[in-house]
């Protein structure tokens, strides 16, 4: 998968067409249905405007859970699905996803023990578990997770669920896709399609070349914000569902506790907030539920949320946390479906898919949420697929996403054969390079057998073997996609780091 200019990726595109599938967004909806789709033998064509995950699916909280919330809500089917995929996942992709404890102290003056328990044992047994451990209630007074915490707070409880490199998720989901057959196009817009006969006819704007049309059999509007967009703007299509637009913002502050658990902390008006270990040397703190009305590729977290935000962490923690602490922050537009709920909080998480059966067909995703993504992609083919005469059923369950195909999907044992068969690189990138690629280090670092192999150091910790797969493998084009999506390394560099990557990618784009 190594990249070709773009006038020839545009020819190559024309000349393939007509597509089986037209997929519009490079979220994780649009990216998992693209792996699905490609996997069983269909021509998949998916088009994103900005990068992979440039918005709202590397926004989130970083969770594969089943969200213990949404049982206050009466959200069983949504929890149990959830928790079902959560096991998936935890399997699928072990080098990204990692199981995570939380530890939640309890306060008897809103929620009472009994209920809590109630919960946690619902959260324990709607979906079978094979990697996680069950809840049990805590001692805070002798567990290192009280020690952070107000001198009052004597009790709590634990529970698990998973961590996730989000944006990198959605990337290997494209990856795949890519590597099954599916073009995949970064910094392209579609500008328009209608229907012919019985094909789609579209037009797609790159970034850097001039437009061009490619015919399809079905399109997918999985544009998440711009679902509505697509539709009215680009298809000329009637929204038979509205979206909900609720705005999460999130801060990153320096460690606020030294040890592994997470957080799940209550606060007097109803809502959660998640206080995370982030990149070993940070706490992440999310997260917020706020109308929002503005364009979705502007928004950013504003003064009331930090102040919220850092209001609530000191609520619990045994000091208060200052808005000067903020190392970085982020927000995103969660596209949900507008179930009528008072409450941007209470909104559903749940997914819809419409289909539009005059042929040519249209598929509209509406909602969603990271963990359920895969099952909506299975969803979204079992409705496709009948439209298109084709018969291949889902095939990604137990399928490892790309590098995650560890053995037993034993992470700490994989770590232990990267020292063994790379020992000259330092214990932080091997670190690093593990969590990232998984079993993909061997291809990153082949036929590397030193330091000096691995080429320019552009940033600390940043090489340039390292860069050229970003942008050959991973559809990377600039310091952003490189530094704050495919890697978090943009926390560890100095400010001047996006503009020397800048630099050094724009001095060696003739190389490619």
């Amino acid at each position: 998968m190594t990249r070709t200019s773009p006038l020839e990726m545009h020819r190559h595109l024309r000349e393939s067409s007509p597509f089986d599938l037209l997929i519009v967004g490079g979220g994780i909806n649009g990216a998992g249905i693209a792996r699905d789709a490609a996997g069983r033998g269909l021509r998949v064509l998916l088009c994103e405007r900005d990068d992979l995950a440039a918005h709202t699916s590397s926004a989130s909280t970083k969770l594969i859970h089943g969200g213990l919330r949404y049982l206050e809500l009466g959200e069983f089917r949504l929890v149990r699905k959830a928790l079902q995929e959560r096991e998936v996942l935890l399997e699928a992709a072990p080098h990204i996803i990692r199981p995570l404890s939380f530890v939640m102290p309890q306060d008897p003056q809103l929620r009472p023990g009994w209920m809590i328990r109630a919960g946690l044992f619902l959260y324990d047994h709607l979906a079978r578990r094979r990697w996680l451990p069950g809840s049990g209630s805590l001692d805070l007074r002798r567990h290192p997770a009280g020690a952070p915490l107000v001198p009052q707070t004597r009790r709590g409880f634990v529970y698990s669920d998973a961590w996730v490199e989000d944006a990198r998720l959605v990337v290997l989901n494209a990856v795949d896709a890519a590597e099954r057959g599916a073009s995949v196009l970064t910094r392209t817009r579609l500008e328009r399609a209608t229907r012919e006969g019985d094909h789609w006819r579209a037009t797609l704007s790159p970034a850097s070349a001039p437009a061009f049309e490619v015919r399809a059999r079905a399109v997918v509007n999985a544009a998440g914000p711009w679902v509505g967009e697509i539709l009215d703007r680009v298809l000329h299509r009637d929204a038979t569902r509205q979206l909900r637009l609720v705005k999460g913002s999130h801060i990153v502050v320096r460690r606020l506790f030294e040890h592994e658990f997470a957080y799940l902390l209550q606060n007097p008006d109803g809502r959660i907030l998640f206080a995370i270990p982030f990149e070993h040397d940070f706490t992440l703190l999310g997260t917020t539920d706020i109308e929002y009305r503005g364009d979705p590729a502007r928004v950013t977290i504003d003064a009331d949320e930090i102040r919220y935000l850092c209001d609530m962490a000191g609520r619990w923690f045994g000091r208060p946390v200052d808005p000067t602490e903020i190392v970085w922050s982020y927000a995103g537009v969660r596209p949900l479906l507008d179930d009528e709920a008072g409450n941007p909080a209470s909104v559903t998480r749940d997914y819809r898919l419409e289909l539009d059966d005059e042929q040519p067909p249209l598929l509209t995703v509406f909602g969603g949420k990271l963990t359920t993504y895969r099952r909506l992609a299975e969803d979204a083919l079992a409705q496709l697929a009948p439209q298109l005469g084709h018969s291949a059923r889902g095939w990604t369950r137990g399928v490892p996403l790309p590098g995650g195909d560890l053995p037993d999907a034993d992470f700490a044992r994989f770590e232990q054969s990267v020292a063994l068969r790379w020992p000259w690189l330092p214990a932080p990138l091997r670190q690093r390079y593990a969590h990232a690629y998984g079993t993909r280090m061997t291809q990153l670092l082949q036929p590397i057998a030193s330091m000096a192999d691995l080429g320019e150091q552009v940033l600390p910790g940043l090489y340039a073997v390292e860069i050229h797969w970003l942008v050959d493998q991973e559809f990377a084009h600039d310091a952003a996609d490189i530094l704050w999506r495919r890697s978090r390394l943009g926390l560890h560099l100095p400010a001047d780091a996006a503009p020397r990557l800048d630099a050094w990618l724009a001095a060696h784009a003739r190389d490619r």
